[in-house]
């Protein structure tokens, strides 16, 4: 089973107040960390951002693909990673790139649980993770059908298709706090999650 990955890093960061792409975090920015951390697991890996938005330098082998239609939520996003993927594969694993303490083997447990299905996706008292999920690349049909029905919830591609709801138990043996899940929305998140990685603000800040 051939599987990539896709970060989404469109959206507007209002809450932060600046572009999560371009965070420092370490020696390195939050997306490239992400981009980093992801390909320790899968290969190759997409990042797909926002139609002018800047990116940091990232290597050579990750490709670079925009949202067709701004403001569209990660469905859209998802879309244009499933279209840049090479036909020889057959999955991808999908984050954001607001999560910085992913744990790699979060992700190939994740793509150990998909099995049979379309998508496997972690749900927690209800809530399922969309942006912690892996998707084959067949659903791109039914992704691509759910944006002209302007129907942009990713709950509808759930109740569609075979899609394997992963218990937090399932988990907890690779990732037992779930920081994989631990997306930051402003700055307070931010430096709470440099200080868990061991990093300071001023470091961070001048690397």
């Amino acid at each position: 089973m051939n599987t990539a990955g896709i970060v989404l890093c469109g959206g507007k960061s209002t809450r932060m107040g600046v572009s999560k792409a371009l965070l420092p975090f370490g020696s390195e920015t939050m997306l490239q960390r992400i981009v980093r951390l992801l390909g320790t697991v899968v290969s190759p890996i997409v990042v797909v951002a926002a139609p002018q938005q800047p990116l940091p330098e990232l290597s050579a082998s990750v490709t670079v693909t925009r949202d067709e239609q701004e403001g569209r939520g990660p469905l859209e996003g998802l879309r244009a990673g499933l279209k840049s993927l090479p036909s020889a594969v057959d999955f991808a694993y999908v984050t954001s790139c607001d999560v910085p303490l992913l744990v790699p083997g979060f992700v190939r447990r994740m793509i150990e649980l998909v099995d049979e299905h379309d998508i496997a996706v972690i749900e927690i008292d209800g809530f399922l993770h969309p942006l912690s999920a892996v998707y084959r690349r067949s659903t791109l049909p039914h992704v691509e059908a759910l944006l002209a029905e302007n129907r942009l919830r990713p709950a509808f591609l759930f109740e569609a298709l075979r899609t394997r709801r992963v218990s937090p138990a399932e988990l907890v043996r690779v990732d037992p706090s779930l920081q994989t899940l631990r997306n930051l929305n402003d700055r307070a998140d931010y430096l709470e999650a440099l200080s868990s990685a061991g990093f300071c603000e001023e470091k961070s800040s001048q690397s």
